[in-house]
């Protein structure tokens, strides 16, 4: 079964330097029919205004993963690690028992466009650690590579969740085909372009809530961006 959740339908917040999609219910956004797909629990798209940012605040018990599309996050936490995030890298923070964390667009003149994605741990109270990857573009040429999972691989982050994140980069003729099992849940969003995804059409912001499927076509692209979550059911 695939369900379609329009960008358009998403939550907004405009904070004058923060503009926000929210995929499911987030902060003033309350929606009981989203709130969360499996054990995903937040897909914001943010666009930072240059030179500001979220001031130090804190999270415990959650996986929290960065996926910077344009400009560059700045990144400070109560761990030490102080750190510059660009577009093709993710970045993983396991909050556990407890961290606090900054995120800046320091950039005078640029926006920071970046995802913030939340994912529910699979136990609680973890040491609290951070992890940062250089995902290669031809790894996401073409087909869908995995960028973050609970066994730390080549280009793929570990977190602490049944969970695995694909990212695929598609354009003309490209297509894939991904199995998927049937018994879990699957989350497909479309950073941008276009695509069809197992003859459904999809624009940028748009996604798919996937359940009972064992298989996922990707086709007919435009320029597109997209990221797959294989999630807990």
């Amino acid at each position: 079964m695939l369900i379609l959740r329009k960008s358009e339908d998403r939550g907004w917040a405009d904070h004058g330097w923060l503009q926000s999609h929210h995929s499911f219910s987030f902060a003033g956004y309350h929606d009981p029919a989203h709130m969360g797909w499996g054990n995903l629990r937040v897909i914001n798209e943010d666009r930072i205004a240059p030179g500001t940012g979220f001031g130090t605040h804190g999270h415990q018990d959650m996986e929290i993963i960065s996926y910077v599309l344009s400009g560059e996050l700045a990144h400070q936490d109560s761990m030490g690690n102080v750190k510059a995030i660009p577009p093709g890298d993710i970045q993983r923070m396991s909050a556990g028992t407890g961290v606090r964390h900054s995120e800046f667009n320091h950039a005078p003149q640029q926006q920071t466009h970046f995802l913030q994605i939340w994912i529910l741990p699979d136990r609680l109270g973890v040491a609290p650690s951070y992890e940062q990857k250089t995902v290669p573009t031809e790894s996401k040429r073409g087909q869908l590579t995995l960028v973050a999972g609970p066994e730390s691989q080549s280009h793929a982050v570990k977190i602490h969740a049944d969970a695995h994140v694909f990212a695929g980069l598609f354009d003309g003729d490209e297509s894939f085909h991904q199995p998927l099992n049937s018994k879990r849940k699957q989350y497909l969003h479309l950073i941008s372009g276009a695509l069809t995804a197992n003859g459904q059409s999809l624009k940028a912001g748009d996604a798919l809530l996937i359940t009972e499927e064992t298989e996922l076509h990707l086709g007919h692209a435009r320029q597109a961006e997209v990221l797959l979550f294989d999630l807990a059911a």
